[in-house]
């Protein structure tokens, strides 16, 4: 008798468990702006943007991060994305430049609040370009509250600068200290194209702040056997990641994907999306 009912415990502990283990499907994805020059090699948008569509139907996102993408290229993913909408501003101010914009499931989420701070040490509220940016940067982020269950949870999405090293470094600690500013407890997202890879100091600033951790660190699977900036190259090899999804101590990273997919011999970006699969 006692043996059945020690088995009984465990099995409503192993039901009740898997009953509370919520799941997320989150990414970064840098899609690569609308370059007229890239149609030459059979890299143009128009050719890559319903294979990233069918990238993210596929993998089931339910919100992420994507860079380089203009007011129209944004439009046109979202016209091969029925029943996502996105969020954010262009980083020279409304619908002018490159977004750092986030997508979610409209179904899925309530949007709560949402905005826009530039990455700068004077004006973080306006476009402008900070320390030695070459660039206009800006960060947008979002609070949810999933419908369903009412987990409520903030996503950041940005773009660090290419060319400017003290400016990834500062934009990193101002990350930081915004994030701090507005999140309080609440479980917190950061993805992005940070432009610096895990050894830099500005990476370090984020995975060692005591506050968000990177998901490849904590992924116990993982799939990720290169770079995620390829250039349109194929054969790229390194191990150098610059694209990067960062999550709090709310959430356990299940399994972690860079991920190679081709279409016609062709990459969809000259990046990889970043794909992770969340419980909390």
């Amino acid at each position: 008798m006692m043996k059945r009912i020690a088995l009984l415990i465990l099995l409503l502990v192993a039901v009740t468990g898997s009953l509370c283990a919520q799941q997320l499907n989150v990414a970064t994805y840098n899609l690569r702006y609308d370059n007229q020059s890239d149609s030459v090699a059979g890299n143009g948008w128009r050719l890559r943007y319903p294979v990233i569509a069918q990238l993210i139907k596929f993998n089931e996102l339910d919100v992420f991060g994507v860079q380089e993408g203009f007011h129209h290229m944004l439009n046109n993913l979202s016209d091969s994305l029925p029943g996502y909408k996105w969020i954010g501003v262009g980083r020279d101010g409304g619908q002018k430049g490159e977004h750092s914009a986030i997508y979610y499931k409209e179904a899925k989420f309530k949007l709560l609040k949402s905005g826009n701070f530039w990455l700068s040490p004077t004006d973080t509220e306006k476009p402008n370009v900070g320390w030695d940016a070459a660039l206009t940067r800006v960060c947008t982020w979002a609070q949810f509250k999933e419908i369903k269950t009412g987990f409520v949870f903030n996503f950041f999405n940005v773009h660090m600068d290419h060319v400017g090293l003290l400016a990834r470094r500062e934009s990193a600690k101002l990350i930081m200290a915004k994030m701090k500013q507005m999140t309080g407890n609440t479980p917190t997202i950061l993805t992005g194209d940070f432009n610096t890879d895990q050894n830099s100091e500005a990476y370090q600033t984020l995975n060692e702040s005591g506050l968000l951790k990177d998901s490849f660190v904590l992924s116990p699977i993982k799939l990720a056997t290169g770079p995620t900036f390829n250039g349109f190259k194929i054969e790229s090899k390194s191990n150098a990641r610059i694209d990067h999804v960062f999550v709090t101590k709310q959430f356990k990273v299940k399994r972690y994907g860079i991920l190679t997919n081709l279409f016609n011999g062709k990459l969809p970006s000259d990046h990889y999306p970043v794909v992770v699969t969340l419980n909390y």
